[in-house]
């Protein structure tokens, strides 16, 4: 499925189950269904969110975004994940009250019901949306399936506290199991903010990504490539961003330097698409780059050297 698409099925299903719980929450009075509603409400405001990022991040780069709108993803989860936060503080408070109220939940079957349709259903959709985050590398829609993988453990969690005091008319196993949800939501935001956040400061790609850049380069090394260096990465969004300098046999005709760097950008492009690479080029330095250079015996300043002086270069090192 396209991103848009994914992200309009999950705002309809969390339509549905928000006013689903609500309404099952207040009619058996258990804070923990109701909790559940908070939750699922957080999540439907994130998943507007996450559909207005998708689909402004798949804008082209225009005069006022000349490195695209991918950020906007990230921005967005930092902002789902905030929500989390404040969800999880409403629901403990929930909690609390009830256990010091001592409110009693009616007919716990019927939550139990709800609870666990809704993690079915959260089951499918989060399924979908990490999916689809994974092939198209949306860290807004991964937040979004994040979310509701949360909801489909804390849903199942609930309905187990249904039927706990369903079968044992203990009341306190609905405001502790609330707050367990509550403890769990925390902890994927928490996750969720780390990962959305730090891009927004133009943090590296990760020590993998960057080892297998480096390896796609080091492919056209010793022969058209000498060495490299200064290889900066970042990533907004699904983007990924790389520039590096690239030292090439400084008698290379113009033309062969560009198909060389042209080359690069193609394999790194295979292996992250839409990634943006930019490579400065540097002619190699006569005698410091010499050794170990796979265009030895065709480099015409080392021959004229040789001719000139009788020695080649890499010989006084």
């Amino acid at each position: 499925m396209q991103k848009v698409e994914v992200a309009r099925l999950s705002v309809l299903s969390n339509s549905v189950l928000v006013t689903l719980k609500l309404i099952v929450g207040l009619m058996i009075g258990s804070v923990s269904v109701i909790s559940e509603a908070i939750h699922s409400g957080m999540d439907l405001i994130a998943a507007l969110i996450a559909l207005f990022a998708v689909s402004v991040s798949s804008k082209p780069p225009d005069d006022e975004h000349q490195y695209g709108h991918g950020k906007v993803e990230n921005v967005s989860g930092v902002i789902e994940a905030l929500l989390i936060f404040v969800a999880a503080i409403l629901i403990i408070k929930e909690a609390v009250a009830k256990i010091m109220t001592g409110a009693q939940v009616q007919t716990p079957f019927w939550g139990m019901i709800v609870m666990l349709f809704s993690a079915a259903v959260n089951w499918v959709i989060s399924y979908l949306l990490m999916k689809t985050a994974r092939e198209t590398d949306s860290i807004a829609l991964e937040a979004d399936a994040l979310h509701l993988r949360t909801d489909v453990y804390t849903s199942a969690g609930v309905a187990v506290g249904m039927l706990l005091l369903w079968v044992t008319d203990i009341q306190l196993f609905d405001p502790l199991i609330a707050i367990g949800v509550a403890l769990l939501i925390i902890k994927a935001a928490y996750d969720l903010t780390i990962k959305a956040f730090f891009p927004l400061l133009d943090t590296s790609l990760p020590q993998e990504e960057e080892a297998e850049i480096r390896e796609i380069i080091k492919g056209f090394e010793p022969k058209m490539v000498l060495n490299f260096h200064a290889l900066r990465t970042r990533k907004a969004g699904d983007q990924r961003f790389i520039d590096l300098h690239l030292v090439v046999p400084q008698y290379y005709h113009i033309a062969t330097t560009h198909q060389v760097c042209d080359d690069i950008e193609v394999e790194i492009k295979d292996k992250y698409p839409g990634a943006q690479v930019l490579i400065h080029v540097e002619p190699c330095q006569i005698g410091k780059d010499c050794k170990g250079c796979g265009e030895w015996g065709q480099c015409k300043i080392i021959q004229k050297r040789i001719d000139e002086q009788g020695f080649a270069p890499s010989e006084t090192n």
